[in-house]
């Protein structure tokens, strides 16, 4: 297979968290939410790149977190933009030779080593692999003032990372910014490539409201 690289874009504020820190930096069973991403993201292959896209004004801290809490995983620093289009474009400048790239979220420390593999051989086959869980509830479309229940086995959950041949996902993201982008499977979907999808795993929850801080504890404890 060829070398991983994973894009960790943490440039995330701490509103939906009621907190003044921003969210990638609060603690989470003894140390920083990114870091947990991280060390889960190493530890399923330690021989991995971490590219860390992080805004400007949050790189000193995230080294001075990394001197106190003796935090030795080497990431390459990108600068955040204004959007996460632009963060993942900045942190696609750092890839050096033809790779699979991953992009995932800092605030998901709970991916699975079955999702992150079966991501990567995914993209190994076919150019892409975004991860998906079920839809566990039921779905109802809205219209206006109208709303109408959907059969849920038509929808997927999407998670990250988001895995994908790396000359094709920088030829998608030579693209305009366009405001349909959610994601980079809609950026790469855009340019005229395939989506293919993964196995996800539920407890790889995006941490950014105080609940879900809770359930990731309980979750980790679990482990």
């Amino acid at each position: 297979m060829m070398k991983k690289l994973m894009i960790v874009v943490a440039g995330g504020s701490g509103n939906r968290m009621k907190s003044l820190l921003p969210k990638q930096f609060i603690n989470l069973k003894g140390k920083p939410i990114l870091m947990h991403t991280i060390e889960r993201l190493i530890a399923f292959d330690h021989s991995m790149e971490i590219v860390l896209v992080l805004p400007e004004n949050q790189i000193d801290f995230w080294k001075q977190l990394c001197v106190e809490y003796n935090f030795q995983i080497s990431c390459k620093i990108a600068k955040g933009g204004k959007t996460r289009f632009e963060s993942v474009k900045n942190g696609l400048v750092k890839i050096q030779e033809e790779c699979l790239v991953g992009v995932h979220d800092g605030v998901r420390p709970l991916v699975s080593d079955e999702t992150l593999r079966d991501c990567f051989e995914t993209a190994a086959e076919t150019g892409s692999a975004v991860p998906v869980t079920d839809a566990i509830e039921s779905i109802r479309v809205v219209d206006n003032d109208n709303s109408k229940s959907v059969d849920r086995k038509y929808y997927k959950m999407v998670q990250t990372p988001q895995v994908f041949a790396s000359d094709k996902l920088v030829k998608a993201y030579e693209q305009l910014f366009n405001a349909s982008f959610t994601d980079d499977a809609s950026v790469y979907e855009k340019a005229g490539y395939k989506i293919h999808l993964a196995k996800g795993n539920r407890e790889n929850i995006k941490v950014t409201t105080p609940m879900d801080l809770i359930i990731a504890e309980a979750l980790m404890s679990s482990e």
